[in-house]
């Protein structure tokens, strides 16, 4: 009778975590419902309500139950109903707050669907009850931490699949997969595609993306999905080492994985993109203006990287005349006495290379018939390829393996075992990539090697007719790390265009060796002589296929 004269909130939570447990919880609506009838039949008043979806895991992060308090602690209430006791503390703060105001007579009466507490009650029970919520708290966290870390070990990346994959739970709760999505995965490798040719820009691709390839987000709520791709998701695509097959758990914690889930892209691709986008870490601001070559060049004698400006000169007869220079930006180092170069100078520097790597048609055609029997022979040594990498990467197992040992010894410190650790996963993980995709890159450097021949017959004359956009591509083809050096362009080429370059010498001097003076014919002569050069066949040691570049046909 004594409880008549309370005056009561009702409280109702729900945890967003849905565990096992949790999954037996009534839900807000039933709660509100049980609770009403308990005070009807008992004749208890209830002034106010107070419900959210919140967990109690952690102090101060429920609205509601905060002000239920602030309301009780000015008079406004003496009495809570609740379904059952951990619906109001799961944390000792909260837990404290609640045991605090009830011995002290604040709160008269705390009445659940199974019991009630008053301020005279034992202490002790209390915090029994308290205690238990509040244990099962911290338990379910630790077991969520850890089914988390053993399905990222498992390969499979504990989060929402970014674009072009798709969650699925086929194999039920807790055994989640991350699998292609039949639609997005091809868009989006197109969209990959052309930021390899480091001639789009970031907005560039992001509006190519969504207004040509007509590629959407996946929204998880009906007002969300469908959604075109924003600039900083696109910085966030193009940066997410997930698309090549790795992935870090959690996030910052120097914790990675190699996921299970099929790559989109190489781990070369990735770095290549890292490389255009202008940063190890993070992409660069789009330019205000497209220059060709921005990005792509350093300066030789600071290191700095090297920029373009516009400039505009107006004569008094009404001419005007438009100029682009590529100067030095001096970061770090303004000392650096390097001087600004018109783009014709840099043009010229590129048609120079270009010149070197040039070859004649017939050379072209003779590669190809010779280069599909190296491929045959390519083939037949996968065996012997193969067990030499298996053998490294047993290898790097021992090693982790032995390091260990010496970590549980004491032979070694904790930031020694966790630097070497990182070193070898990291090498680890490099073979075990390359291991995975053998089969593929046998398969694929002779089609590469195609491009790459195609494109050195014709890119003299593909570069003189070349706008902007195809110059970058052709610069950025022949390597990432080109210099300006005394006014000049230094092209740093890497394999196999050096290969190309050390064939196209041999070519040229075999060219002028049998070329008659009156070009009388010699069919069958060049062949031959390409077959007996000893340079053409230490290029082919170089083994074009194990170093490839990725260059569309232009």
């Amino acid at each position: 009778m004594k409880n008549q004269d309370l005056k009561y909130f009702l409280y109702a939570r729900r945890s967003i975590e849905k565990s096992d447990k949790e999954e037996r919880v009534a839900s807000i609506e039933s709660q509100i419902s049980e609770m009403e009838e308990v005070a009807q039949k008992q004749g208890l008043k209830i002034v106010d309500r107070f419900y959210e979806t919140k967990s109690a895991k952690k102090p101060y992060m429920r609205d509601e139950f905060q002000k239920m308090i602030e309301q009780i602690q000015k008079g406004k209430a003496n009495g809570i109903l609740c379904w059952k006791i951990d619906r109001l503390a799961r944390n000792p703060v909260d837990e404290g707050t609640i045991k605090y105001l009830l011995q002290e007579g604040v709160i008269q009466n705390i009445k659940a669907s199974d019991r009630d507490w008053y301020p005279d009650d034992n202490v002790l029970l209390a915090s029994v009850e308290f205690g238990v919520a509040t244990q099962y708290s911290r338990d379910l966290a630790k077991h969520i931490k850890r089914g988390l870390r053993q399905k990222a070990e498992n390969g499979h990346r504990p989060a929402i699949a970014p674009l072009g994959y798709e969650n699925t739970r086929q194999w039920g709760k807790g055994h989640e997969e991350i699998l292609v999505d039949e639609v997005r995965f091809p868009l989006l490798r197109k969209v990959f595609d052309l930021a390899l040719t480091g001639q789009h820009s970031v907005l560039e691709l992001t509006k190519i993306a969504n207004e040509e390839i007509g590629i959407r987000t996946k929204g998880y709520k009906v007002s969300r999905s469908d959604k075109k791709i924003s600039r900083t998701n696109m910085y966030r695509i193009l940066t997410n080492t997930f698309y090549y097959g790795e992935f870090e758990y959690p996030e910052k914690s120097g914790n990675w994985y190699q996921g299970k889930h099929k790559p989109m892209i190489t781990k070369e691709e990735y770095d290549k993109i890292q490389f255009l986008l202008g940063r190890k870490d993070r992409p660069r601001s789009t330019p205000k203006h497209e220059f060709a070559y921005t990005g792509l060049i350093k300066c030789a004698h600071c290191g700095a990287s090297i920029t373009a400006e516009e400039k505009w000169k107006h004569q008094k007869n009404g001419n005007v005349h438009h100029y682009i220079y590529y100067r030095c930006t001096k970061r770090g180092k303004k000392e650096c006495t390097s001087r600004p170069v018109r783009v014709e100078v840099i043009d010229k520097g590129v048609m120079d290379f270009l010149k070197k790597i040039k070859i004649p048609k017939d050379f072209h055609d003779w590669a190809i018939t010779t280069l599909k029997e190296m491929h045959q022979e390519e083939a037949k040594d996968r065996d012997s390829i193969l067990y030499d990498k298996q053998k490294q990467y047993k290898e790097v197992v021992k090693k982790l393996d032995r390091i260990l040992e010496m970590r549980i010894a004491e032979e070694m410190t904790a930031d020694q075992y966790s630097t070497k650790k990182s070193e070898l996963e990291s090498e680890q993980r490099t073979l075990k990539s390359y291991l995975d995709n053998i089969d593929q890159r046998i398969s694929n450097w002779m089609e590469e090697v195609e491009k790459i021949l195609d494109f050195s017959v014709k890119v003299c004359d593909t570069f003189k007719k070349a706008d902007v956009k195809q110059k970058r591509q052709i610069l950025a083809s022949l390597g990432y790390n080109h210099f300006l050096k005394d006014e000049k362009l230094i092209v740093q080429a890497v394999n196999p265009i050096l290969t190309v370059e050390l064939m196209s010498n041999e070519v040229k001097l075999i060219h002028n060796k049998l070329e008659p003076h009156k070009k009388r014919s010699v069919d069958g002569q060049f062949g031959k002589s390409y077959a007996e050069s000893p340079a053409m066949w230490r290029c082919r040691e170089s083994n074009p296929g194990a170093n490839r570049v990725r260059m569309k046909s232009t």
